[in-house]
Order: C-alpha cells, then structure tokens, then sequence
C-alpha cells in the first residue's frame, strides 16, 4: 500500500525538525532536500537549503533557491535583499541592482541593501546614482547611531563602508563643482576660491578652522571673512528706509495682533521635549514663541503681505537673500511674557540676522555671542547667528521684532549667486536622496 503524498511529506518534514533540534544538520539537510524533490515550492525548504549552500560559500546553487524563494515572496524585502546579494558576489551587477532595488522600494530603511546597490552601480558605470546610493546608506545607518565609527560598523563592512563615504563626498563634489562652473566661467576661479573652501568644509575634506568656540555653524561655514556677534550699522545703508519706517510697521502689527488666529508656533508643529529644548518659561504662564511669516523658507506668504502692504513693500525693497526653498525668511517674532529662548545657532553665516524692534518692554534683551543687547524701538541690529544666541521677555508684557535676513556684506557679488545655486543644488541632492515611505 502505497503512503500517501501529503503523509510522506509530512514524515520528512517531521524528521527535519528532529534532526534540527539535535543540531544534526547533514541529516536536516538531507530530509529538506526530500521535501523539495516532493514540493519545489516549499519555502521552508528553499530558505533551509539555500542558507546551508550560503554557509559553504556555494553561491551558485544558493541562487537557485533564492530566486525560487523570491517568486514566492514578492514582497519579502530581507529575501529579495539576499537575493541580490548573492547576484552581486556572483557579478551579476544588473540584476543585483535590480533586487536591491526591489528590496529597497518594500523597506527604505535597509542600509546594508542600499550599501551593496551603491556598490552594483558602481560597478555598471552609474556613478550619479551610485554616489546617491552611497550617501543615502551613510546616511540612513548614522541616523540609526551605525556607521559613525569603526566602533560601530561591523568589522566586515568598514572597508566597504569607508569606500561609500568616500565615493560619495567625491561625487558630491563634482556634481556641486559642475552647478558652480557657469559662475566660474562668468568671474574666473580666482573669485570663487573661498567658494571653493567652503565646499570642501562642507563635505568634511578639510576643517573649518573657526577660531571662535562661540561660532557653531549648523549647515554652511564660509571661510576667510571676518567674525563677529554684531555688526556696525554702517555695514547697511538700508538701515534708514527700514527705521523711517517703523511706526507704518507698527500700525500694521497691531491690526495683527487684534486678530487672534493670526499667529503661529515659531517652531512648528515639534513636539513638547523639543520645545522644551529650545524654550523656558520664568513665570507661571507657558512659554510661548509666537511668529506672523512675510516669508519662510523662502516661501512668500501672500495672504499676509496683502493684510500688511506697507511693511510688504518695505521688504521687497531690502537687499534680503533669497535662496529658493532657503531665504529669505522675514517675519514678526513674537516673545509672549515670560519666554525664554536658549541658547542655540543658526546654519550659516552667509546670512545675517536683523531685527527691527517694534514692541520692546523693560527687560528683554538678546544675548549674542556672551554680549548683551537691548532692543531700542525703531533701532536695528544686526548678527550672526552662527554664534550662540539666546534673547528673553522677562516682563508682563509682549515683545515683537521685526526678524528679516540679509547676506554677510563681506561676500562679493560673485560669491553670494554662488552661496545661492550650490545651497540650492545642495537641497536638490538631498532631497532627490531621501528614502522613499512605503
């Protein structure tokens, strides 16, 4: 009498699982080779099998397992990650990409897959993709706390990954060099040589060289220019036009204020801890950064500059910096009684801060550098800040600046339109490199 086909698979399958628990592993091996002589599609087997010829460096027929198994989990990122693996020790580079590619578009966060894809573009010659690959992995895996060290990089990786760091900040480089070369071809090298410096500090291939501990820049450093907390008031011409005209700003700001949903968090929509990092609250009412955008980011916001056309005009009459998705940013900052703003820095000192004050109660004051300032009415001050700064309302009453950016005078004309199109192709490479959500 014949055993019947269900039934035998079942002995066999049986008898895997012994052996496995016995650690006798030639004799598991054997019974799941049985299993897949019955059922070629039994996935227990196949991922049995296939780690076995794995662990004896037999990739070829590993590959033939993993692709059956592939076939059966289409939306298994760690199969098809394998996968690919495997296809790219073999140098089958194309089809590795492709996997790992696959793995990738199911779960963006696998940092080794996109390590081993920036590695299988390399090899077919796609280096723009490549060095996107290879940053983008970097990246990921230090935001997960991997990679920043030897210590924590997997002793079998640190070559490999030590390689993608480099490949992508040369990568990096050519493709912002290639970005800057119509304005070297309009100005000639000469005058984009601190341009140039300032690229290289960027992507770490040499230091920054800041002499003052006070200085922490959180994005771009240019290089080779004087630095100070404040800066005289005959460094702006346009202070004039910008003061004469405080009392029109001031009318507008409280037809503002009077309209309560008018103003927002300064700092978004962030959570409690992280609001907690950046304000305090001396009195028993919450700390409270409020803002009314003219720009942000770059981005003008059109229904308040109508509501507010005079302190409107005013700005697109001022030399502000404009950076797409980046500057200028303009605004009414609102410091409720009591609020606190720590200590912290801004990301580049191509740009500077200035405030108008408009509002100013008793006892408020910015602090720059370790140097105090007290906001006058109608008198503006100017910063960089890139130095630590903090500022305070200790009274019971509002404080509003009028806050708006302007390049650093002590860029030339050549070095701004560059600090404008490599900061712009810099936004462009990194958002052309995030993951993307599933």
């Amino acid at each position: 009498m014949n055993v019947p086909w269900g039934a035998d698979l079942a002995r066999w399958r049986e008898a895997a699982h012994a052996h496995l628990h016995r650690q006798e592993l030639p004799q598991a091996e054997r019974a799941f080779n049985e299993i897949l002589q019955r059922a070629p599609d039994d996935l227990e087997a196949l991922k049995f099998l296939a780690g076995c010829h794995l662990s004896r460096g037999e990739l070829v027929q590993a590959l033939a397992h993993l692709q059956a198994t592939a076939k059966l989990e289409v939306s298994n990122a760690t199969t098809i990650q394998l996968l690919g693996t495997v296809q790219l020790d073999l140098a089958d580079f194309a089809a590795a990409a492709d996997n790992l590619h696959r793995a990738l578009q199911i779960e963006p966060s696998m940092f080794q897959a996109r390590l081993r894809l920036g590695l299988a573009l390399e090899q077919l010659g796609r280096s723009r993709e490549a060095t996107m690959a290879y940053f983008t992995a970097v990246r990921t895996a230090q935001a997960h706390g991997r990679w920043l060290n030897d210590e924590s990089t997997a002793p079998g990786l640190r070559d490999a990954v030590k390689h993608a760091m480099r490949y992508a900040i040369a990568g990096r480089k050519e493709l912002f060099q290639q970005t800057l070369e119509p304005l070297r071809q309009r100005y000639g090298a000469a005058e984009l040589r601190r341009v140039d410096r300032c690229l290289d500090i960027y992507l770490g291939l040499q230091p920054a060289g800041i002499s003052d501990p006070r200085q922490k820049p959180k994005f771009l450093y240019f290089p080779d220019i004087p630095s100070q907390p404040y800066y005289p008031r005959e460094r702006f011409p346009w202070y004039e036009a910008l003061e004469s005209a405080t009392e029109d700003v001031c009318e507008e700001l409280r037809a503002v204020l009077a309209t309560e949903p008018s103003l927002e968090a300064f700092l978004g929509k962030t959570s409690e801890d992280n609001t907690q990092e950046i304000l305090r609250a001396s009195g028993t009412q919450p700390a409270a950064w409020e803002a009314y955008f003219f720009y942000r980011h770059g981005e003008r916001y059109d229904e308040h500059c109508l509501r507010c056309p005079r302190t409107s005009s005013l700005l697109d009459k001022l030399p502000l910096s404009r950076i797409r998705e980046h500057a200028p940013e303009a605004l009414f900052s609102v410091l409720q009684p009591g609020t606190h703003i720590l200590t912290h820095t801004g990301v580049t000192n191509t740009r500077l801060v200035t405030h108008l004050p408009l509002i100013v109660p008793s006892d408020c004051a910015l602090r720059v550098g370790g140097e105090v300032h007290s906001w006058q009415k109608g008198r503006c001050v100017t910063f960089d800040d890139t130095f630590e700064h903090e500022a305070w309302n200790r009274s019971e009453h509002t404080r509003v600046v009028l806050i708006l950016d302007c390049w650093n005078p002590d860029l030339t004309e050549a070095e701004r339109a560059a600090v404008t199109d490599l900061v712009v192709a810099i936004g462009d490479f990194n958002r052309e490199c995030e993951p993307a959500s599933t």
